[in-house]
């Protein structure tokens, strides 16, 4: 428990899951799994080497030995992160998503305290996009303005959420109430968020493609590259010439379909 003591104190109770958790992944470690799955995290990628399986065993181990409440699994979760191990990372979303139903102010609170200091990877943070964040809307505990100010924060990896999170409201919101939501963020300089706008806009493009068309027409000679490649990639190729500049860098050589079936595919966290 060093590494987590450094960042991080637990109660009792608290350090009891953690060192069943702990024991748990150290007793099913496998190292050449960690080697395989290092080459698709270029971002860093510190873990024990256990699948998705053995994660949602644990979980559910957890759930029957200790019957924890939503809020203690909210509060677990910065510790958990606070590790930098894939897994704890990945249990703590797993846990939650298990109580989705019953989800409270403290979750929104504990995800933004997390994501702004110690969530640091692609992977956990779209599954807190897609599976939690979502549900914070859907229940009525945080709203638009909640997550508009997560647009500000220094954190790239809690401005990518606040992104990524608007694919729920697709189906919810006026396109235009969605496309206001991301427009102060449209110069962002971290890549992860500018792929996390383009790939939401070229979601969107899909039921409104002459609002997202001309949403990038009018940005395409202020927003990065980058946001303009992800959000055409799909829908415009027939009008590239006329809205896409494209990302010229030499030896630069296009990831877009790597991300697609790499990076932005849902997992199935059931």
């Amino acid at each position: 428990m060093t590494l987590l003591l450094a960042r991080t104190q637990l109660t009792p109770r608290q350090a009891e899951i953690f060192n069943y958790c702990e024991s748990y992944f150290f007793a099913h470690e496998n190292p050449s799994l960690v080697y395989k799955n290092s080459r698709y995290n270029m971002e860093g990628y510190d873990a024990f080497g256990l699948d998705e399986y053995q994660i949602k065993e644990l979980r559910n181990n957890i759930l029957s030995t200790f019957q924890p409440s939503v809020t203690e699994l909210a509060e677990l979760a910065y510790p958990f992160f606070a590790t930098g191990k894939y897994e704890f990372g990945t249990l703590a979303i797993f846990l939650l998503k298990k109580h989705s139903s019953r989800f409270n102010r403290r979750v929104y609170e504990e995800m933004k305290h997390c994501l702004d200091e110690v969530v640091e990877n692609w992977t956990h943070s779209d599954l807190i996009a897609t599976k939690i964040t979502p549900v914070l809307l859907e229940l009525e505990i945080a709203s638009m303005d909640d997550f508009a100010s997560w647009l500000n924060s220094e954190s790239k990896w809690t401005r990518r959420v606040a992104v990524v999170t608007m694919l729920y409201q697709k189906e919810h919101l006026p396109v235009q109430e969605i496309l206001d939501f991301i427009r102060p963020i449209m110069q962002d300089k971290a890549r992860c968020v500018q792929q996390g706008i383009g790939w939401l806009l070229r979601e969107l493009s899909e039921s409104y493609p002459q609002e997202i068309a001309d949403f990038i027409t009018q940005n395409k000679d202020s927003a990065d590259p980058i946001i303009i490649q992800y959000a055409t990639g799909k829908n415009y190729k027939d009008r590239k010439n006329n809205i896409h500049r494209p990302y010229i860098k030499k030896g630069y050589k296009s990831r877009s379909n790597y991300n697609k079936k790499k990076r932005h595919k849902e997992p199935n966290n059931e």
